[in-house]
């Protein structure tokens, strides 16, 4: 048999070890199919619990365990306090993984670790506190807590809701499976839901909630440049309302939304290209340019915990800068009337309204907040998505007008 924690291990080894992100980790490691559902449970459950399992660590040792080691250690504890697994057979499994990965000299630590540890008393200090309740970066929790006051500790822990399916048929076949509607046509989230068939003939896709919700801000328009497209949800979507350009950096991810869009029937032009950087072909061409920046992702950490391992404080300025770069060569594109959507997966001001700001000062644009049927807050800037408030969803979206 194998051992239940080995899987995990190699992912998330590639984590820690290799700064991978857990997606990426996960599609390129060979995992046992009859334990694939309780694997990837295990890796997301440690990278989501991973600075409250780290706090146990050191509470409880002397002096910092080497990176394999913590790792079998943060799995164990894992699946010991979050997954009520046999106390032995995660001892036994933790020890033997321990020495397969060549480390005998720390297998009477980790057997004494497991058999021994306790739950240490929460910090005393709110943010130090907060910081661990929520597994959250320190830095993050000051952020919200000055942005949202009493709501920081639902924002930092609210959990996925699920998977998000958009359907474009046949969702009758699957909805006598548990599941919440969402205010859109043909989008649902479940619990729990198995990709078939009908995600390779294209009868539906997954999509987060937050991202329709944006789409369906978008008004109807003749062509639409959508300037940060992949991984193509967005712009397969908004084929049914405009005739979409999709731009994207990165020429594999070109070939990533092309492939999205064959699978969905859409119709879109692809092109690789730099949105910061003016296009003169694109000059006052586009009814309407959406501008889904690169963003800190504070507002997916639910759906993608990995984000709170790898992104920075430091990381936010330089963020704000490429997006303002982005909005405001954009706005070039934009033809006299028409549109310009700015949008992120942040719930950080600093990329939201700070930057509808920025951009208001110097563009010649009027601002036009948009509506949205799912539930949100209506900032100074724009509309701000939630995760607790938003069926888990962190977004931002507004709207200019080229006057």
């Amino acid at each position: 048999m194998t051992n239940p924690l080995c899987d995990a291990y190699l992912i998330l080894t590639k984590v820690y070890r290799d700064g991978k992100y857990l997606k990426q980790a996960i599609a390129e490691t060979m995992i046992e199919p009859l334990n694939k559902a309780r694997t990837v449970k295990i890796c997301y459950g440690v990278l989501e619990k991973d600075i409250y399992l780290g706090y146990i660590i050191g509470a409880n040792t002397s002096k910092p365990p080497k990176t394999p080691v913590k790792i079998i250690l943060k799995i164990a504890l894992y699946m010991l306090e979050f997954m009520d697994k046999h106390d032995y057979m995660v001892v036994d499994s933790a020890v033997e993984l321990v020495k397969k990965a060549g480390k005998d000299g720390a297998a009477g630590f980790v057997n004494a670790f497991l058999r021994s540890y306790k739950i240490p008393a929460l910090p005393e200090k709110s943010d130090e506190r907060l910081s661990v309740e929520c597994s959250a970066p320190l830095w993050l929790v000051k952020k919200i807590k000055r942005s949202y006051k009493g709501e920081a500790a639902e924002i930092l822990s609210c959990p996925s809701e699920g998977v998000c399916v958009r359907f474009v048929r046949g969702a009758e076949k699957y909805l006598s499976k548990p599941h919440t509607d969402t205010p859109f046509e043909g989008v649902y989230i479940f619990k729990n839901f198995v990709r078939d068939e009908g995600f390779d003939r294209g009868d539906y896709t997954f999509q987060s909630v937050g991202s329709v919700a944006i789409c369906s801000a978008i008004s109807p328009c003749k062509n639409l440049l959508d300037a940060c497209a992949a991984p193509g949800g967005k712009s397969v979507l908004l084929s049914g309302k405009c005739t979409v350009t999709a731009c994207e950096l990165h020429a594999h991810r070109v070939g990533l939304i092309n492939a999205y869009a064959e699978r969905m029937g859409a119709k879109l032009k692809v092109i690789q290209a730099d949105s910061t950087v003016f296009n003169p072909e694109f000059e006052n061409a586009f009814d309407a340019v959406l501008c889904d920046a690169p963003c800190s992702g504070t507002g997916v950490i639910n759906e993608n915990p990995d984000i709170k391992l790898f992104r920075r404080e430091e990381d936010i300025a330089g963020l704000k800068e490429v997006q303002l770069k982005i909005l405001l060569n954009c706005a070039r594109y934009v033809k006299s009337g028409g549109a310009l959507y700015y949008s992120t997966c942040s719930v950080l001001p600093e990329e939201n309204d700070s930057v509808a700001y920025g951009f208001l000062q110097t563009s010649g644009f009027a601002l036009e907040i948009p509506d949205s049927p799912l539930p949100h807050r209506r900032t100074k800037f724009g509309l701000q998505f939630l995760p607790h408030v938003s069926l888990g969803a962190g977004f931002f979206v507004t709207k200019f007008i080229k006057q």
